[in-house]
């Protein structure tokens, strides 16, 4: 009688589980069997295991062997557990030293040669190998960068089971030849899924052909929503943009992903975590640095967008925008479930997705902009320009944008169309993303100071209750913003949110707290009622 054990991770969303894999071997009929609540992924793997060992020069144990995952009561899915199976079966067989593997945690996909390939989530495993105190990782040698970017754990990346059985065995590692004839490495496939580049919506896409990046420079015009889209890098305000067709809004959401700071080491490393899960981790870049974008089409669904799926819930739109945009374009044209469900992320910054499986927690802190036209032909607001949509058809369609929704969006901008002026000369060129970039820098530095000892880290985040008490504005500031609750106009949540856009103000032009100037250029973005507030490049 032999036994062994090993341990891998199972993911349920974007954490880890730690699972110990028993191998228990035993006089009998030769047979392999596998429990622990496993799916059928996980099932095959008998296979796998069976084929990869052979393969590589061990013997396979011709005995009654059971192979349990533990803890059973977590769901087991996915190819990652094949090499901690491969290596619990040998240790229970005397090949391998059972001490060795005890403490080890072993993440990789076995192919019927031996070779290890890659699967997703590398980085969430191995984050939850550390937290549950675990010091040593076996991965694939293609995410050793991934996994090394988790401080105190040791990190070996292996090339083929070959390898891993000699390195344990301090044996003469073997040399495994790598497929150089100019061919992509075919075991990479197992870390994307198939689909996600430029054109799912996952990157913002450029419009002037290979090789350009989108620059703010490139927008003609529309002083007023581009000092909309500062204010939101600046503090995390979500953003309504609405207007005629070709006035812009697309062009100028696509460039604010590149306004906003670079992530932190911590954003980066959540970023990094759900991008691995979901499978549009891109190869060779183990470390999300920028700000995600995410433009998901009108005709997604509610699971897309939230997260959802057969079996236990994955990653959605929301939180592939986590720590960056989520663009909705044409956002009239998504289904109102789907619009409504934005709600509850939009106030917390993550999503509770509940399922027969299992309750999964995902997070979904990001920056909303909307994108819609005045009515379905888009020439409602043009004067001259022969609108036929009858009036009832217009408020129906600009109804689909539910009044809860927007009240939690902070900045609402009509953009008028483009002038030949503007257009065309020169003149109309407004600044560059770096510039903008770095005024954005500022107001966030000054932001983080004041918010130092805080859970908050932007002007979006603070609560409305510790900005009328701990961070009130200048006296007399909010006599216009009172006015309007009294008529109406705001509500008690769009007071507090015109307070935190004041904020925002004030941290872009380096006042020490909001003054009525602030207050009014706030509530001009949310409202659009003209208060005559400076609104030019550089004013404020």
């Amino acid at each position: 009688m032999g036994y062994a054990r090993a341990c891998s991770v199972a993911l349920v969303g974007v954490e880890g589980v730690v699972v110990e894999v028993q191998a228990d071997l035993e006089p009998g009929v030769a047979a392999f069997t596998l429990v622990g609540l496993p799916d059928k992924s996980l099932i095959e793997s008998r296979d796998r295991v069976r084929a990869a060992v052979v393969n590589s020069g061990a013997e396979w144990p011709q005995k009654k062997l059971t192979v349990g995952l533990s803890p059973a009561s977590v769901p087991k899915s996915g190819s990652g557990f094949d090499l901690a199976v491969a290596c619990a079966v040998l240790g229970a067989a005397e090949r391998l030293d059972p001490a060795a593997i005890a403490d080890v945690v072993m993440i990789g996909e076995l192919g019927l040669d031996g070779r290890v390939r890659p699967v997703r989530g590398v980085l969430p495993a191995v984050l939850a190998a550390a937290e549950a105190g675990y010091q040593q990782v076996v991965v694939p040698e293609q995410t050793a960068g991934e996994a090394a970017l988790v401080p105190g754990v040791s990190v070996l990346g292996v090339r083929s089971l070959r390898q891993l059985i000699a390195i344990l065995c301090d044996e003469p590692v073997p040399d495994e030849p790598v497929d150089d004839r100019g061919r992509p490495d075919t075991t990479l496939a197992g870390l994307m899924v198939p689909g996600t580049g430029l054109g799912a919506g996952l990157a913002p896409a450029s419009s002037c052909g290979e090789g350009h990046t989108p620059d703010l420079v490139d927008v003609a015009g529309q002083p007023r929503p581009r000092k909309a889209l500062e204010v939101a890098a600046a503090g995390g305000h979500h953003l309504l943009f609405s207007g005629p067709p070709g006035a812009g809004k697309t062009m100028l959401a696509e460039r604010l992903s590149a306004v906003l700071p670079p992530l932190t080491r911590q954003e980066s490393l959540e970023v990094t975590a759900v991008h691995s899960v979901a499978g549009i981790l891109p190869p060779g870049e183990p470390l999300v640095s920028r700000a995600p974008y995410c433009a998901p089409h009108h005709s997604a669904t509610m699971q897309s967008l939230v997260g959802g799926g057969n079996g236990m819930p994955r990653p959605g739109a929301v939180s592939l925008a986590h720590r960056g945009v989520l663009f909705l374009d044409e956002a009239p044209e998504f289904s109102g479930k789907a619009l409504d469900a934005l709600r509850q992320p939009l106030e917390s910054g993550h999503v509770v997705v509940a399922r027969a499986a299992g309750v999964v927690r995902l997070p979904a802190r990001f920056l909303m902009v909307l994108a819609a036209n005045p009515c379905p032909c888009g020439r409602h607001s043009l004067t001259g320009a022969g609108c036929e949509c009858p009036p009832s058809v217009v408020r129906r369609y600009q109804a689909r944008l539910s009044g809860p929704l927007l009240d939690r969006v902070d900045l609402r901008v009509e953009v008028e169309p483009v002038d030949r002026a503007d257009l065309l000369e020169q003149s109309g060129r407004g600044e560059s993303t770096a510039v903008v970039a770095a005024r954005v820098r500022e107001a966030r530095a000054r932001a983080a100071e004041r918010l130092a000892g805080t859970p908050w880290t932007t002007n979006s985040e603070v609560p409305g209750h510790e900005l009328r008490t701990r961070l009130p504005a200048a006296p007399g500031a909010l006599a216009a913003a009172e006015r309007d609750l009294e008529r109406g106009i705001l509500t008690a949540r769009g007071l507090d949110r015109v307070l935190r856009v004041a904020w925002t103000v004030a941290d872009l032009r380096g006042a020490p707290r909001p003054e009525d100037r602030d207050i009014a250029v706030a509530l001009e973005l949310r409202t659009g009622i003209q208060r005559g507030a400076p609104m030019e490049m550089g004013a404020l």
